[in-house]
């Protein structure tokens, strides 16, 4: 039986997220990848082992997450059932709905009818009561806001979810969700949204300003570009790699000149005594605009590895200048 590392709590910064009572790990745990029916049970047990012991509380997922879609979700309430029961409230979890799950018109995008009959899924596949965050995991352009948001506040109405939260939506988008919500009585707690080196499309969105002002705090996926800002690409795509098997990240997009700027990249992180994953992370939660960083595990080795980057946020002036040319 699991047991965990008494001394967790010392080993993770901790962040309000946006204006609510409720503090995230600067670095979370993502089960996107990795957690699925065809990956090995054992190594997920010992990633999310590892993750609790060096005081990662929040564990992301979404209804789609596998393959086969749903077994992320399974496979955590297997483990939360056998090893991790005593400590759920000490936890985080979060779960999305938004994209395919089921076949029909009501399996998928931003309706009530789909969200509210996701979330009764994935609390059965988990075999919880409720989840701390529900989000809409992408905005849905035919169904009206008013409907998709009023399904997240009855939901957290309901007990099912104790807070609300939407995924990939722009600074516009966010306003105009985060209005909605507060005329329910339900604020909005966060944006998981993309963000990383290579994709800054927040930033020139004005997604952090639209944030601040609503009150409700940030969570980075994808904070390694799909491990291109690894050392895993720097002279080639290895076999085996990302690149050779996953629809999202595509051979074609590592070009030569890519290459050029993330062996750039790694060296001013040598310089900083990093590896180019520990500065990539670090340099996401340098001023703390941003509330947590949502990192995906193969192997709990890497757990460890992008913990130790909060003793090391700080950057220099120059350092700030070198990446910004790069970039």
């Amino acid at each position: 039986m699991y047991k965990a590392n008494t001394q967790r709590y010392s080993q993770m910064q901790y962040q309000r997220c946006g204006k609510s009572g409720l503090l995230l790990p600067r670095v979370s745990l993502g089960l996107w990848h990795n957690f699925g029916s065809v990956d090995s049970f054992e190594n997920q047990k010992q990633i999310l082992f590892t993750a609790f012991d060096c005081g990662i509380t929040h564990f992301d997922l979404a209804n789609n997450y596998g393959p086969v879609p749903g077994s992320a979700e399974e496979n955590f309430g297997r483990i939360l059932k056998s090893d991790f029961k005593s400590y759920r409230d000490e936890m985080i979890i979060s779960t999305k709905a938004g994209f395919e799950m089921w076949d029909g018109p009501y399996g998928n995008w931003g309706s009530r009818k789909y969200l509210v009959a996701s979330l009764d899924q994935s609390l059965s596949r988990m075999g919880l009561d409720y989840v701390d965050i529900f989000y809409h995991h992408r905005p849905d352009p035919n169904t009206p806001l008013e409907e998709t948001m009023g399904a997240l506040a009855d939901i957290v109405k309901s007990g099912k979810a104790l807070y609300a939260g939407i995924s990939n939506y722009n600074a516009e988008q966010t306003r105009k969700a985060a209005k909605i919500l507060k005329e329910m009585g339900v604020p909005l707690l966060i944006n998981q949204f993309r963000y990383n080196m290579l994709d800054r499309w927040s930033e020139k969105d004005g997604l952090f300003d639209a944030l601040d002002e609503e009150g409700a705090g940030s969570i980075a996926f994808c904070p390694l570009a799909q491990g291109l800002l690894t050392s895993k690409y720097l002279e080639g795509i290895p076999e085996g790699s990302r690149a050779k098997r996953n629809h999202f990240l595509k051979e074609e997009q590592i070009t030569q000149e890519l290459r050029e700027k993330l062996r750039a990249l790694d060296e001013i992180a040598k310089n900083r005594g990093q590896c180019l994953a520990e500065m990539a992370l670090s340099w996401l939660l340098r001023s703390g605009r941003l509330t947590s960083v949502l990192t995906g595990s193969s192997r709990a080795e890497q757990i460890a590895e992008n913990v130790k980057i909060l003793n090391h946020l700080d950057f220099s002036d120059d350092e700030l200048s070198a990446i910004e040319s790069v970039l």
